[in-house]
């Protein structure tokens, strides 16, 4: 059996994230603290792809811009509020792929080093916040912060995939019309990554002042 990934060729040609992490300058982990993040390295965490996955890193990407501009981002210096209970519906998933790309991490998170906790990531995650959009990011450095919202239904699945999922979560599904179902599925992801990546239509962002 092959050990090597064979993910959809869209993959490689989603939005790159680029951020620099003082942690892991510190530790010698990477040259100047640069690491960058790709789709597939959500996709790896949460073990799928799916318009929640997509969604969630474009969102991350989205507002990281929008508060940085043209700097990069400062891993481990970003708030991450979410509307809804860690165990609300797909916020985990979404959370956890902002924790990947953010560094902002709950109660259990790293708690940093040395006696003034340096590099802490701990309590940069909180939940059932009071927000308006479905997560809000917030730099700790400035205050500065922004709401974003996601609305999926602005890139509709294909009229084929109700009867399709049905069948498939019934195991009524042929092995065809299962390769057509995951077809179709990642064909929806890609049209979010590739031909709607920073659409006002798809990700919503407002301001959110500072704390």
């Amino acid at each position: 059996m092959s050990s090597v990934e064979r993910f959809p060729d869209f993959f490689a040609r989603a939005p790159i994230l680029t951020i620099r992490d003082p942690l892991a300058r510190f530790l010698g982990a990477a040259g100047d603290g640069v690491l960058e993040y790709r789709y597939a390295d959500a996709v790896r965490l949460a073990g799928h792809s799916c318009p929640t996955v997509a969604g969630a890193y474009l969102m991350i990407v989205n507002g990281l811009r929008r508060l940085y501009g043209s700097d990069v981002p400062e891993r481990g210096g970003i708030e991450v509020h979410m509307r809804g209970a860690r165990d609300q519906g797909t916020h985990g998933v979404i959370a956890a792929v902002a924790t990947l790309l953010t560094g902002a991490a709950a109660e259990t998170g790293f708690h940093g080093i040395g006696s003034r906790r340096r590099f802490s990531r701990q309590n940069l995650l909180l939940f059932d916040a009071p927000i308006d959009g479905l997560l809000a990011l917030r730099r700790c450095d400035t205050g500065q912060g922004v709401q974003i919202d996601l609305d999926t239904g602005c890139v509709p699945a294909d009229p084929e995939m109700p009867v399709l999922l049905s069948k498939a979560i019934a195991g009524q599904a042929t092995s065809d019309e299962e390769r057509r179902f995951g077809a179709l599925w990642q064909d929806r992801v890609r049209q979010m990554l590739i031909d709607h990546p920073d659409d006002p239509a798809l990700i919503r962002m407002t301001d959110w002042p500072g704390a």
